[in-house]
């Protein structure tokens, strides 16, 4: 197999093991931080200060900090539940410290040369970062690490958001989000990354919520672009003065666009009774003939695919598949992954409009029937299938080789998969 990147990816239920080896839990990146040369530096003065906001130094010793005070790399910086604050760096950049935030400014060095540099990492909460001119001067050393992404900042007013695990919910998702209010940034995760422009809000989620099973599709811990801004991002107590020296900086008052307005809400997921079968061939045709049932199933599987057809791809699989994928990690460990129809459906809503010159070629095809359900018109099917997939995904090429199994049930007069399972060669 030829291989020019050490993560890959397939298509609706393989598009899952894209990068998975390249991810880095949060656990691991807590364990990797390492004292830089600039620890100990000042980072930033204190501009504004709301409540109680703490900065905790290398030796462990914790200090309440007061405007006209200090931050120096490497401390961490945590406000309390009503507690906010803005730094101001020496670049002229501003970071404001939201309620509940926590993070550690971990290289900083203003001089006005090209190895100037300002990367932060955001380790909960919220921030609100107005770049100076290390953005503009040195764009890849001005970068934002998350536990589930890295923001690349290009000179930009942007709110990046970590919500962690403990706090999610079935409407907001544990990970990284960021909302861009001027300029752009580009956020990047499991070997993806989107851009994120004014007003939009980018998302990549936290790889520790698929171990928990939130959602179970590797794809979705790819970057993707929110449809609406979320309910928790709300204006800080220092914001009024922030606008302004956002507009300052930007040279004009109406430079750039506002993240406060709503976007178009997302079209709804679709539903068991909201998908229809694609009228592909008479099912009564294929008899009960395992090797035509699963070439037919799969030539529809393709079709849909190839067509970026949600509503029929959907219409493939019963509403009570369940579906597995096997993973090779780069230590060659391997991980199985397990998620429901109602994952499938909201993966593929975000995945399916990221590939591109998407193409595949299937190198065997075996049906054997299966018992299932006493008194069916027909025995289940099992269908295994080698292929092999390539193409893009976020503008990166992908090439990948799995195993595909389905276990297909007739239903209502059509076949659908009631178990789907892929395994990474």
């Amino acid at each position: 197999m030829t291989t020019t990147r050490p993560c890959r990816i397939s298509h609706l239920l393989s598009l899952a093991l894209f990068c998975l080896t390249c991810l880095q839990t949060p656990a691991q990146a807590e364990t990797q931080q390492m004292p830089s040369a600039d620890t100990g530096k000042p980072f930033a003065s204190v501009w504004r200060v709301r409540g109680e906001v703490f900065a905790t130094n290398q030796r462990g010793s914790e200090r309440l900090l007061k405007e006209g005070g200090n931050v120096l790399v490497g401390e961490r910086v945590r406000a309390s539940n009503t507690g906010e604050a803005v730094l101001r760096t020496a670049d002229g950049g501003m970071v404001a410290i939201r309620p509940a935030a926590s993070f550690v400014p971990e290289q900083f060095a203003a001089e006005g040369k090209s190895t100037d540099r300002q990367i932060l990492r955001l380790i909960t909460g919220s921030l609100r970062v107005i770049s100076g001119w290390i953005a503009r001067i040195n764009p890849r050393d001005h970068r934002i690490h998350t536990p589930s992404a890295t923001i690349g900042i290009r000179g930009t007013d942007h709110e990046p958001y970590v919500l962690p695990v403990e706090f999610a919910n079935a409407t907001y998702q544990a990970g990284t989000y960021d909302k861009v209010n001027r300029g752009g940034v580009a956020l990047e995760a499991s070997g993806g990354s989107v851009e994120i422009n004014p007003g939009r809000v980018g998302f990549a989620r936290d790889p520790q919520s698929v171990a928990k099973r939130t959602r179970a599709l590797m794809t979705m811990l790819l970057p993707t672009l929110l449809d609406r801004v979320p309910d928790f991002y709300v204006a800080g107590a220092f914001d009024g003065e922030l606008d302004r020296y956002s507009e300052k900086l930007a040279g004009t008052a109406n430079s750039g666009a506002s993240g406060d307005a709503p976007l178009p809400a997302a079209a709804p997921a679709p539903t068991a009774a909201s998908v229809a079968p694609e009228a592909v061939l008479d099912v009564a045709a294929l008899g009960c003939t395992p090797q035509l049932v699963g070439e037919y199933w799969l030539k529809r599987l393709d079709s849909a695919l190839m067509r970026r057809d949600l509503k029929n791809l959907l219409a493939l699989f019963a509403p009570d598949v369940t579906t597995r994928a096997t993973i090779r990690k780069q230590d060659n460990s391997t991980q199985v992954l397990e998620f429901t129809r109602d994952e499938l459906v909201q993966s593929t809503l975000r995945s399916i409009s990221s590939l591109k010159n998407y193409h595949q070629r299937r190198l065997s095809i075996e049906s054997r029937a299966k018992d299932n359900t006493a008194g069916a018109t027909c025995p289940g099917v099992e269908v295994t299938s080698q292929v092999i997939e390539q193409g893009l995904l976020g503008d990166r090429p992908y090439r990948f080789e799995s195993t595909e199994t389905y276990l297909l049930e007739l239903r209502n007069g059509e076949w659908l998969a009631t178990r789907a399972e892929t395994v990474q060669r």
